[in-house]
């Protein structure tokens, strides 16, 4: 927890005083005694993360291939190439399992 000194407008620092702990501003003559435990929480509003690949229509006009799925050994996938490094860069090559049931996604 940051509290500002309300005279100058600095951080305040804690030290230990003859009694208990305090807040101290360290340009002007400001101090605070803490005579309770002071505790806050504060949570960050997390960002949405955008479907890189453009979502589930992304995958609804792609040809299929050849590839055995890792994670249940169908024999064919759906299949994408996106440009995700710099241009001189080979393109990254994305694909989903063709079985309905499964649906596993991986990239080459």
């Amino acid at each position: 927890m940051l509290l500002f000194c309300p005279t100058c407008g600095n951080l305040l620092t804690v030290e230990e005083g003859t009694r208990c702990y305090r807040f101290a501003c360290p340009t002007c003559p400001f101090i605070h005694n803490i005579n309770r435990r002071i505790s806050a929480r504060k949570y960050p509003k997390l960002k949405e993360v955008d479907d890189v690949l453009g979502g589930s229509a992304a995958w609804e006009n792609v040809d299929s291939t050849e590839e055995t799925c890792p994670k249940c050994e169908h024999k064919r996938a759906f299949f994408m190439q996106i440009q995700t490094r710099s241009a001189d860069e080979p393109m990254t090559t994305f694909y989903k399992c063709c079985k309905i049931e499964c649906g596993h996604r991986w990239r080459d």
